[in-house]
């Protein structure tokens, strides 16, 4: 047994994660420019020779912070088990689990809008991003398929375009959901609105998917 005041062992995926949560909280607050790395190990209880050490620098640390937060919706999207759903209510399950996500994870929008700003150059040096999106994109495509076999969606909808369209519905609502809650002057992050919102966006896909 070790004694007691011996020091306590390192756990350096441990420091990793802490760092990542720490960078990701600071990224999503104040972006990519008005980030500080001192503040993200302070954060983390780390200090910033620890932080240069893991992940080179602050541009690289962004990066990792992208490529978790991509991991963390798409690895969720694979767990929605669509297989055993008809192709509308997957479909409906979809788009409103991407609804949904924005609501929980207001950071992501967050990260991508610091990103777009940087005209994606971080994401540009990523393989895994971009790996990362081709099951979302085949879980589309069976619903699709399945669709158009049992007549029920229309034969010439695409997939990117539908993935895309999905995430715009709502991703636009909650990145202006500020200056659009004051032009119209309704309280858009009310539960009410969210949800009245969430049953109009799977209208508008599902709306687009249905057979002339």
């Amino acid at each position: 047994m070790a004694p007691v005041n011996a020091p306590a062992k390192r756990d350096p995926e441990a420091a990793r994660q802490r760092i990542l949560q720490a960078a990701l909280a600071e990224f999503s607050d104040k972006g990519l420019g008005g980030a500080r790395v001192d503040v993200i190990a302070q954060r983390a209880g780390a200090n910033k020779r620890m932080l240069y050490h893991y992940f080179g620098n602050k541009d690289d640390l962004f990066l990792a912070v992208l490529e978790l937060a991509y991991g963390e919706i798409r690895e969720a999207e694979q767990a929605l088990n669509l297989d055993d759903l008809s192709p509308v209510e997957g479909m409906r399950k979809l788009v409103i689990f991407t609804f949904d996500y924005f609501v929980r994870a207001p950071y992501f929008i967050n990260l991508l809008n610091s990103e777009n700003l940087h005209n994606a150059r971080h994401l540009r040096r990523s393989k895994a991003i971009l790996d990362m999106h081709g099951p979302v994109i085949g879980l589309i495509t069976d619903l699709l398929q399945r669709g158009i076999a049992e007549g029920v969606f229309r034969d010439d909808a695409d997939p990117i375009e539908v993935f895309i369209t999905n995430a715009a519905v709502g991703y636009f609502y909650f990145s202006n959901i500020h200056t659009l809650s004051v032009i119209f002057d309704r309280d858009l992050q009310s539960e009410e609105e969210i949800a009245a919102r969430r049953a109009h966006v799977a209208d508008v896909v599902l709306g687009y998917l249905r057979p002339a």
